[in-house]
């Protein structure tokens, strides 16, 4: 249903539609601007301003490098990707494993394939932060992956005191693995966000637009959104301030 004050909105991205990169040992899908790849209408979606789809090579990856007041998020899709930072963080993080790092007032990190002899494929995502020039901090949790079968697993909330990962910014991050024919709702936690969709495999009816791989669909306006498996699929939702 619709909240009867707003107008509901609707932005779809077909995967075919992204911008990318290929750099041999990095091959990068870019939803919004990133890098070389610039949309005057793809810079973000409210306080969601990247989502990078990548693959890194066996024994490759980030060499340090700095960013200041951004959250970032990184999802490992398949592999393991090793993580330094200047906040002292050493660690692998693995599929089923999500991370979060508050850049504030400045932070250096270098990512790299855990594995000599397998690709990592990761989500990594930005959001503008709720407040700046914070300290730097740095997190990661394992999820159980059963959690969110046939339902929505709070991955990243802005309650320090939930199971789900802390975000310097009033943003949700939900994940989802639904069986052929499942069908569920996503509930907004708050009704002036927006949320985007990303079909991270399979298939699914989101609203009234079907979403293959990779496609995204972010919508403002809804305080529920209907979803049905036309496939097994795996879903992430981030719902986000637009303002």
């Amino acid at each position: 249903m619709s909240d009867s004050n707003m107008v509901v909105q609707k932005t779809l991205h077909r995967s075919a539609s992204r911008g990318g990169a290929n750099f041999g040992w990095l091959q990068s899908r870019h939803t919004f601007s990133f890098g070389g790849y610039f949309n005057p209408e793809r810079v973000h979606f409210g306080a969601l301003r990247v989502l990078n789809d990548d693959l890194v090579a066996p024994g490759s990856g980030f060499p340090t490098h700095p960013h200041d007041n951004m959250e970032i998020i990184t999802i490992p899709l398949e592999g393991a990707l090793e993580h330094k930072d200047t906040t002292g963080t050493d660690g692998v993080i693995r599929t089923g494993d999500v991370q979060i790092m508050s850049a504030g007032t400045g932070i250096a990190h270098s990512e790299y394939n855990h594995s000599d002899d397998d690709p990592v494929k990761f989500l990594q995502i930005w959001v503008l932060p709720a407040k700046r020039d914070i300290e730097p901090r740095y997190e990661q949790k394992t999820f159980v992956i059963e959690d969110r079968k046939n339902r929505f697993q709070t991955i990243v909330s802005p309650d320090p005191a939930g199971d789900a990962l802390w975000i310097n910014q009033q943003a949700y991050f939900s994940l989802a693995e639904l069986d052929k024919g499942q069908e569920l709702h996503y509930e907004m936690k708050n009704p002036a966000n927006g949320v985007y969709f990303f079909l991270i495999e399979g298939s699914a009816t989101v609203g009234e637009e079907t979403l293959g791989y990779r496609d995204g669909l972010g919508v403002e306006g809804l305080a529920s959104v209907p979803i049905k498996a036309t496939s097994p699929a795996q879903i992430l939702a981030m719902e986000v301030p637009m303002a």
